[in-house]
């Protein structure tokens, strides 16, 4: 048998920011439903369809309701304190919940409702057979997340702070980063009253 043949696969994991308090909202976002599915549990199930395991989700703000959406789901719920932190101090949490077997993780926002498995999955197989340290989607000229970050930048990771999800790791890396081109409008999260009632019409 061909070492290929026994070698183990790579271990990609998910981490998935569900913990902001949307202030714009009024309401927890996380839990409006989408397509009849609270918005978290559709953006894990995203996740977990694209093969992303073990799954991470940073809870917050109203995180015993967040995390009965999940109910059900091979998911790992792990909270931050507040909630109205930087996105970085989730994200840190993320990485720091990740066992030694993880290679790589794909970072993704809950209210990126447009995000399909097709799309996370097209980062995960372009990182099993290139040597990128990172994919990033791009959405005209935006990069934002999905993104799939190799071990070898989460240290870069956990030293920047901020808005975003790693955006100062992405810049820097960017010219060695496979580029996922999707169409501007799977872009487009929510934020408000309207963007949902925009997204339910």
């Amino acid at each position: 048998m061909s070492a290929e043949a026994t070698a183990a696969p790579r271990v990609v994991a998910g981490i998935l920011l569900a913990a902001g308090a949307a202030t714009r909202m009024g309401r927890t976002k996380q839990l409006l439903p989408v397509e009849g599915v609270p918005m978290v549990r559709r953006a894990a199930e995203v996740l977990r369809a694209a093969g992303c395991a073990p799954l991470v989700v940073v809870t917050g703000h109203d995180a015993e309701a967040v995390e009965a959406a999940l109910d059900g789901l091979d998911v790992r719920c792990l909270r931050v304190t507040d909630p109205t932190a930087p996105t970085s101090a989730s994200l840190h949490a993320g990485l720091r919940a990740l066992g030694a077997e993880v290679a790589s993780t794909v970072v993704l926002l809950a209210d990126m409702v447009h995000i399909t498995a097709p799309m996370v999955a097209a980062l995960v197989r372009a990182d099993a057979t290139g040597p990128a340290p990172l994919q990033v989607s791009r959405y005209g000229d935006v990069p934002a997340p999905p993104l799939l970050f190799r071990r070898a930048l989460w240290p870069e990771l956990l030293a920047w702070t901020g808005e975003g999800c790693g955006k100062a790791v992405v810049r820097a890396h960017f010219d060695e980063a496979g580029v996922h081109d999707w169409p501007e409008a799977a872009l487009r999260d929510i934020d408000t009253p309207e963007d949902y009632a925009a997204l339910s019409a």
